[in-house]
């Protein structure tokens, strides 16, 4: 990739990290006003207020008001909370395709996992994303959406689906990416097929000075507890590519959905202190849940890499209590690691070496020693996607090589 690619990767990453600030820290914040709105004074109540709230921030005080209809004539300017959800949708998908679709025999593609050519693993992808998101769509408009609890357990059986089919067709990161790809399409399509058109209607009837259908504000409202509900678990999704242990663990599906749920229940017990309601039992029941499944994730994975005898491996193999040399070691450096891990790399995609780790000389081993150790033998997601088919005696002998140092 060359050089002004990883600019214009950087740039755009950056766009949609802030755009994601902007979009969930409104999003947290109005879900936490709604919550906090009190019953107005008599006069207000008259007027048509619903709810008020008095605040302080920045050095003086703010009163808020929520009308339960609207206000008797249109006020301007009317401020709209819209272009923070589209722009952090645009830059995510720009950066699915810059990293994902452009390079996908890299980023997307495990052979071993299933063999795909970059049109099937797109195609696979854009599928994956744009088809439960309108049986997410089609459900929202049934009589389903009455009833929280079964569409909740709806919506966790079809992002359970999903996560399955994506973790037996791509890469780990590549498949929890889609996954996340899949709840951002579900959050931005809430507020442009469903929020900001009733908003609209609403906004019309009050320039109309005809009544507003109370349903239009019920359903928005709607779409945005659902949107609350999923911003835990596609954060963890955006910063999940820099935690292999997850995504390449062997049950990374089963670890992805359990992640998932534990951020929605998590969220849940922000959202009941918010209407005053405090149940530390569901704040407790999350932090031990993410024990487990940090326990689970940690315990060393067996190798399913085959196994090849000494007459047909390159680097022979060592015995449990042979001393694997530094020339051996080097050698398996040499062999998996340097053409992406080196201060020149010679990968035709990779210019710099990924996270600053250099592998050129004796001491870069000693330096990162506990990175390449981690990586290859605890987390096993190096070499990346195992593109240079590094053996089970190999990691096995990165292993000895660590322990004896």
């Amino acid at each position: 990739m060359a050089p002004w690619l990883d600019w214009i990767s950087l740039l755009v990453r950056w766009f949609h990290v802030i755009a994601g600030i902007a979009w969930i820290g409104a999003s947290f914040y109005f879900i936490w006003l709604d919550s906090h709105l009190q019953k107005p004074p008599p006069a207000k109540h008259k007027a048509g207020i619903k709810g008020d709230l008095w605040a302080i921030h920045s050095g003086g005080f703010y009163e808020i008001s929520k009308y339960a209809y609207g206000p008797k004539t249109m006020p301007e300017p009317l401020h709209w909370f819209k272009w923070e959800a589209y722009s952090t949708w645009l830059s995510g998908f720009a950066l699915l395709v810059f990293i994902y679709y452009l390079s996908a025999p890299v980023y997307l593609i495990d052979s071993e996992v299933m063999p795909l050519s970059p049109a099937q693993a797109v195609g696979l992808g854009l599928g994956l994303i744009f088809g439960p998101f309108i049986l997410y769509e089609l459900a929202c408009r049934s009589p389903a959406a009455r009833y929280p609890k079964l569409f909740a357990a709806g919506l966790v059986i079809l992002l359970a689906a999903t996560t399955w089919l994506a973790t037996h067709s791509f890469s780990g990161r590549g498949a929890y990416i889609h996954v996340g790809a899949l709840i951002g399409t579900i959050m931005v399509a809430n507020v442009l097929l469903t929020i900001i058109p009733n908003q609209k209607k609403m906004v019309a009837a009050v320039a109309a000075g005809s009544p507003i259908d109370p349903r239009w504000g019920e359903q928005a409202k709607l779409r945005s507890v659902h949107n609350n509900y999923l911003t835990l678990p596609v954060v963890f999704i955006m910063i999940s590519n820099h935690y292999p242990q997850t995504y390449q663990h062997t049950y990374n599906g089963a670890i992805l959905i359990a992640l998932m749920l534990t951020a929605a229940w998590t969220r849940h017990y922000f959202n009941l202190r918010h209407t005053g309601t405090h149940k530390p039992s569901v704040l407790i029941s999350a932090g031990a849940a993410m024990i487990i499944i940090a326990a689970m994730v940690s315990w060393p994975q067996a190798s399913d890499a085959p196994q090849e005898s000494a007459a047909n491996d390159a680097i022979p193999s060592a015995t449990a209590s042979e001393k694997v040399s530094d020339q051996r070691f080097h050698k398996i450096m040499q062999t998996h690691c340097t053409s992406c891990h080196s201060r020149s790399p010679s990968h035709e995609v990779f210019q710099v070496a990924p996270m600053g780790v250099v592998l050129d000389k004796p001491a870069d081993f000693e330096r990162f020693a506990a990175q390449i150790y981690r990586r290859t033998v605890i987390t096993q997601d190096m070499p990346f996607l195992n593109k240079t088919n590094m053996s089970a005696a190999e990691r096995q002998q990165i292993a000895q090589w660590f322990e004896q140092r």
